[in-house]
């Protein structure tokens, strides 16, 4: 089959080849996809540059990719969960960092796949997985629900805007951060947006003179303004900022999970959520997908489509 490898940590995109694999092979309890589209997220790159060396063991050459979504071709012995044909999608992260989902075909747990929602196409259901599950499992954690004031720091990404949307259908109140050219499209989404910068608590005081009582982080660096928001009692937590746990917030990982990734291919199909896609990256061109995902300034999501 066709991926994308590298054969060492890197920070050169150059050191991305697409080319000849061998098959991944199917063992119990996997099936395998043939993959229609695969969201790219900044964990891809940060691995590639050896990120997460000191957590989970790489064996090269590394195929990336976390996220999939595609049809079954077969499944492994005891996977009567599915069968060829079905359309699935999932967060296809492994104990070990080998065999992704930038290629043509990828076994995964069928533990971790739900079904394509019909109300999402191939690349936005590519795009939804790790994205999506974030977004989920930091209003979780934080208990987000009806009554609650959330900040979104970040919250036209690809992250961000969805967590905007699922803590919406939770009938929270939230304001989101985010440059002023992507204000319309987050009041689409059902947040009020605010600049982000120099003077950001302020603002989010001024619309919320009592403090926001939930604060989801998806940038990074944003822990002073976060404490200067918060109402007394309020939760944090972020993605991309573990101090925030000697301040009494979350760290957010999510796990595989197909039930919970089934939830959000619910609220797709009600019409409750939605994917916005960024641009779309055959696998010769996985190294401009990084280097637009490293900007930090993609609205929505970008997706690989071997």
């Amino acid at each position: 089959m066709r991926a994308v490898t590298y054969d060492a940590y890197t920070t050169d995109d150059s050191r991305l080849r697409a080319g000849e694999v061998p098959d991944p092979r199917l063992g119990p309890g996997q099936v395998l996809i043939e993959v229609r589209a695969a969201g790219v997220n900044p964990v891809d790159w940060k691995i590639m540059a050896g990120g997460l060396d000191a957590m989970m063991d790489a064996v090269f050459p590394v195929i990336p990719g976390w996220d999939v979504a595609g049809v079954v071709r077969a499944a492994g012995p005891d996977t009567p969960e599915f069968a060829p044909g079905d359309e699935v999608m999932a967060y296809a992260r492994k104990h070990v960092v080998h065999a992704g989902t930038f290629a043509q075909y990828v076994a995964v747990d069928a533990a971790a796949c739900a079904r394509r929602p019909a109300a999402l196409g191939w690349e936005q259901a590519g795009g939804l997985p790790l994205a999506g599950m974030t977004a989920q499992r930091t209003l979780d954690r934080l208990a987000v629900g009806a009554g609650d004031v959330v900040l979104v720091h970040g919250a036209a990404g690809g992250v961000g805007s969805l967590a905007v949307q699922i803590a919406r259908t939770r009938g929270a109140r939230v304001v989101g951060t985010a440059s002023e050219r992507n204000h319309d499209h987050l009041r689409g989404l059902g947040a009020e947006p605010v600049v982000y910068g120099d003077g950001l608590a302020g603002r989010v005081r001024d619309l919320v003179p009592g403090g926001v009582t939930a604060v989801a982080d998806f940038v990074g660096g944003q822990l002073d303004t976060t404490l200067a928001v918060l109402a007394g009692g309020g939760r944090h937590a972020s993605v991309a900022d573990n101090t925030v746990e000697e301040h009494g917030g979350h760290w957010i990982w999510v796990r595989p999970d197909g039930a919970r990734l089934a939830e959000l291919a619910a609220l797709a199909d009600k019409g409750e959520l939605t994917v916005e896609v960024a641009g779309t990256f055959p696998l010769e061109e996985v190294g401009a997908a990084f280097a637009a995902s490293r900007t930090g300034h993609t609205r929505g999501k970008l997706v690989i489509t071997p």
